[in-house]
Protein backbone atom coordinates (compact mmCIF):
# COMPACT_ATOMS: atom_id res chain seq x y z
CA UNK A 1 0.00 0.00 0.00
CA UNK A 2 1.26 3.58 -0.89
CA UNK A 3 1.29 5.91 1.66
CA UNK A 4 1.54 9.68 1.14
CA UNK A 5 3.44 12.80 2.94
CA UNK A 6 1.54 15.64 2.44
CA UNK A 7 1.65 19.73 3.63
CA UNK A 8 -1.56 21.86 3.68
CA UNK A 9 -1.35 25.72 3.83
CA UNK A 10 -3.57 27.00 6.19
CA UNK A 11 -5.25 30.03 5.96
CA UNK A 12 -2.93 31.71 8.25
CA UNK A 13 -0.05 31.07 6.23
CA UNK A 14 1.04 28.59 8.24
CA UNK A 15 1.74 24.82 7.27
CA UNK A 16 0.63 21.38 8.44
CA UNK A 17 2.69 18.44 7.71
CA UNK A 18 1.22 14.89 7.93
CA UNK A 19 0.76 11.34 6.41
CA UNK A 20 -1.89 9.64 5.06
CA UNK A 21 -2.83 5.97 2.95
CA UNK A 22 -5.97 8.37 0.94
CA UNK A 23 -4.85 11.41 0.53
CA UNK A 24 -8.08 12.63 -0.96
CA UNK A 25 -10.31 11.32 2.45
CA UNK A 26 -7.58 13.06 4.79
CA UNK A 27 -7.70 16.20 2.99
CA UNK A 28 -11.65 16.56 2.89
CA UNK A 29 -11.53 15.48 6.83
CA UNK A 30 -9.18 18.61 7.65
CA UNK A 31 -11.57 21.07 5.46
CA UNK A 32 -14.51 19.83 7.65
CA UNK A 33 -12.80 20.57 10.84
CA UNK A 34 -12.50 16.80 11.29
CA UNK A 35 -8.94 16.48 10.06
CA UNK A 36 -6.57 18.06 13.10
CA UNK A 37 -7.53 20.26 15.76
CA UNK A 38 -4.73 22.41 14.18
CA UNK A 39 -6.47 22.57 11.11
CA UNK A 40 -9.21 23.04 12.24
CA UNK A 41 -8.84 26.52 13.55
CA UNK A 42 -7.23 27.44 10.67
CA UNK A 43 -9.52 26.74 7.76
CA UNK A 44 -9.87 26.95 4.73
CA UNK A 45 -7.02 24.84 4.20
CA UNK A 46 -5.58 24.44 0.61
CA UNK A 47 -3.06 21.51 -1.16
CA UNK A 48 0.45 22.65 -1.37
CA UNK A 49 2.46 19.57 -1.68
CA UNK A 50 2.54 15.24 -1.61
CA UNK A 51 5.25 12.68 -1.30
CA UNK A 52 4.95 8.93 -2.13
CA UNK A 53 6.02 6.51 0.20
CA UNK A 54 6.33 2.85 0.26
CA UNK A 55 5.08 1.96 4.18
CA UNK A 56 3.89 3.50 6.92
CA UNK A 57 7.18 3.89 9.07
CA UNK A 58 8.42 5.59 5.82
CA UNK A 59 5.82 8.13 5.32
CA UNK A 60 6.32 8.87 9.53
CA UNK A 61 10.09 9.13 9.41
CA UNK A 62 9.63 11.75 6.09
CA UNK A 63 6.76 13.55 7.91
CA UNK A 64 8.85 14.08 11.33
CA UNK A 65 12.10 15.26 9.48
CA UNK A 66 9.77 17.85 7.12
CA UNK A 67 8.10 19.22 10.67
CA UNK A 68 11.45 20.23 11.66
CA UNK A 69 12.07 22.73 8.78
CA UNK A 70 11.93 25.92 8.63
CA UNK A 71 9.54 27.49 6.88
CA UNK A 72 11.90 29.11 3.77
CA UNK A 73 12.49 25.02 3.37
CA UNK A 74 9.30 23.53 3.56
CA UNK A 75 8.18 26.44 1.03
CA UNK A 76 11.33 25.60 -1.46
CA UNK A 77 10.13 21.71 -0.87
CA UNK A 78 6.55 22.80 -2.07
CA UNK A 79 8.63 24.84 -5.11
CA UNK A 80 10.39 21.70 -6.19
CA UNK A 81 13.25 24.12 -5.92
CA UNK A 82 16.06 21.79 -5.27
CA UNK A 83 18.83 24.52 -5.34
CA UNK A 84 17.62 26.38 -2.71
CA UNK A 85 16.52 23.42 -0.60
CA UNK A 86 20.20 21.89 -0.61
CA UNK A 87 21.44 25.17 0.37
CA UNK A 88 19.03 25.76 3.20
CA UNK A 89 20.32 22.61 4.69
CA UNK A 90 23.95 23.07 4.45
CA UNK A 91 23.08 26.90 6.28
CA UNK A 92 21.69 25.23 8.93
CA UNK A 93 24.17 22.46 9.31
CA UNK A 94 26.87 24.84 9.29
Amino acid sequence: MNWYVYILQCSDGSYYIGHTEDLKKRISLHNSSRGAVYTAVRRPITFAFQEFTNNKSDAIKREKQIKRWSKAKKEALIRGDSKLLKKLSRTRSD
